[in-house]
């Protein structure tokens, strides 16, 4: 089919296994309204609603027909949406939404859009209780952006899809050829709203099969282990003389090498991912240098955090991997960083499921000791021997502390590389840090796989009573 645009019909019938997909509320159709449509009525109202079964997993799916009064959002379209959101939530299964809508129908006024306020309110309900994906197909502007926003992973069509809050041409100061706000790479790029954009529909309903695949069906389902032909004790000898690359590491370790980035063309200085491990699912949360700078930013923050609400939400254990020298500082990120990394560190230190840290490179101040480390709540934390954990630069270090020394010394290189040398040993190399209890064990790089493997089955009855409190307030 190319880059042509299929029907509603034709995009579930693509998606969910052979004859599978039965239709729920067919015969819905928009009631009269001060301004009459029963010329203009279609069955369903411009969505087919309904469930079926992707890779034998029971899925429920709406998907908005464009060519019914455009996809418009109507009290009926709404309602049947909202509908399917009960059946959802009560036998514990994904909601997959097709967008591809002209907005509210202007006919319809306030019940139209009381009725959409109602898809929120059941988003709301159902967000940690059983995975929500949206797939932007065409037109997603306005309330239907919030949609794909309240949705756990969205998907986008690279040509036609089309998202926004606010259309390019109504944004003061913007001229939509220079700058499309509603297209694939903005929102992939800048904004951060796409988690995977897609060259073509089918493209787009491969990756949408992949992704069910690997998510639980609900908060409470088991179903996220899978059989596993996959050595446990696979050896990787290529880890121990790699350059650091957190693609590289995840992918290597994983069961046959499955890796699913999410939000990639975003603050890609922090990777979020899904791979297997002995058959289960697994979240992991990397640092990436970019441009030779490996540092925590406002973007990356918000993208891992998100990301950590969902796997404990849905018990998904998770992997950290550490390779951090600070903060990034401009006056860009100082405007909010502080923000950012209190929402992020109070959501990791609450996250019930196992967790495991790996330092795979340097390890240095407030953004080593937020990226899961003992003190923030760490169950395991494993270090490869190159690791430097601490303050800072060893070298930066030593010229602060002996700064008098070295600038009285005839040669000032001699000393500094020193006591540089002596500083990295007793203060900031993975053995000192493991000395005072930091690091639980230092480990080759090729035998990462199977120490983590043992180690999550060391935590698979891990047990957290949570305080008492209804929520926090940061």
């Amino acid at each position: 089919m190319g880059n042509s645009k299929m029907n509603a019909r034709e995009r579930i019938d693509y998606l969910f296994d052979d004859h599978s997909f039965v239709e729920v509320g067919g015969y819905v159709s928009a009631r009269n309204t001060d301004y009459n449509l029963g010329a203009k009525k279609v069955e369903g109202d411009g969505v087919i609603t309904g469930y079926g079964v992707i890779n034998d997993r029971m899925v429920y799916v709406y998907s908005q027909d464009a060519s019914a009064l455009g996809g418009s959002v109507g009290e009926m379209h709404a309602k049947k949406i909202a509908s399917l959101y009960d059946l959802a939530m009560k036998t514990g299964a994904p909601v997959i939404g097709m967008l591809d809508c002209a907005g509210l129908r202007l006919q319809e006024a306030t019940d139209a859009l009381h009725a959409f306020g109602t898809i929120f309110n059941k988003q709301a309900q159902a967000s940690g209780m059983i995975p929500q994906i949206s797939a932007v197909f065409g037109m997603c502007g306005g309330g239907s952006a919030v949609m794909s926003a309240m949705s756990d992973f969205t998907l986008m069509e690279k040509e036609n899809g089309s998202l926004f809050i606010n259309s390019p041409n109504a944004l003061a100061g913007n001229e939509e050829s220079r700058q499309n706000t509603a297209g694939a790479q903005f929102q992939s790029e800048q904004a951060g709203n796409v988690d995977f954009v897609c060259e073509t529909e089918e493209a787009l309903l491969d990756q949408l099969r992949i992704l069910v695949d690997v998510l639980p069906s609900d908060y409470e389902a088991e179903d996220v282990y899978f059989d596993n032909d996959d050595d446990l004790n696979r050896v990787i000898p290529e880890l121990n003389d790699a350059a650091y690359d957190a693609a590289y590491i995840l992918k290597s370790i994983s069961d046959n090498n499955m890796y699913i980035e999410t939000k990639a063309a975003y603050a890609k200085e922090m990777v979020t991912a899904f791979i297997r491990l002995n058959g289960e699912t697994v979240g992991a949360v990397a640092n990436q240098p970019v441009d030779g700078e490996s540092v925590l930013t406002r973007n990356g923050l918000e993208k891992a955090e998100r990301f950590i609400k969902f796997c404990d939400a849905f018990s998904i254990p998770l992997l950290t991997v550490t390779d951090v020298t600070g903060l990034r500082a401009n006056a860009h990120e100082e405007r909010k960083q502080a923000l950012a990394l209190a929402k992020f560190t109070t959501t990791l230190a609450q996250v019930s499921v196992p967790r495991i840290n790996l330092i795979a490179g340097e390890a240095y101040g407030t953004a080593a000791e937020v990226m899961n480390s003992k003190a923030i709540g760490a169950d395991f934390v494993l270090a490869w021997p190159q690791a430097s954990v601490g303050m800072m630069d060893a070298e930066q270090a030593v010229r602060i502390m002996y700064a008098e020394e070295i600038n009285t010394d005839k040669n000032k290189t001699a000393l500094i590389a020193e006591k540089t040398a002596e500083y990295a040993e007793g203060q900031s190399s993975a053995l000192a840090a493991a000395k005072r209890g930091y690091i639980d064990d230092i480990i080759e790089p090729d035998a990462t796989r199977k120490r983590l493997i043992a180690a999550y089955e060391m935590l698979y009855g891990k047990k957290v009573t949570p305080v008492t409190k209804k929520h926090t307030a940061v």
